[in-house]
């Protein structure tokens, strides 16, 4: 099964990051608000950055390491996938950037 690791931002430019398998299912609930709690009341939500992970283990240790990044560290990362066009899988672009090389960009 494969895995997606997201971030979205709200309407009050917060970033949310987190993992599912099947994301147009995990963006319906989110914007039904039922999906997270911290969401409800940030709606508008708009999809900044996506990338794939082989099992759930690995999308929780990457969405782990995300979410421990400051706000300016996950702008970076998002910058990043958008410049990025080496890395494809399907029809998600991937940039792997671990906490350290995003801080060390900075």
């Amino acid at each position: 099964m494969k895995w997606i690791i997201y971030i979205l931002k709200c309407k009050d430019q917060s970033l949310y990051t987190g993992i599912t398998n099947n994301l147009d299912k995990r963006m319906e609930q989110h914007i039904s608000g039922n999906g997270s709690k911290y969401l409800r009341g940030r709606l508008p939500l708009k999809l900044v950055y996506k990338e794939h992970a082989l099992n759930r283990s690995d999308a929780t240790k990457r969405e782990l390491e995300i979410k421990k990044l400051n706000k300016r560290a996950k702008q970076f990362l998002i910058n990043s996938q958008k410049k990025n066009k080496r890395g494809y899988y399907g029809k998600f672009k991937i940039y792997f950037c671990s906490f350290y090389e995003c801080k060390k960009r900075i």
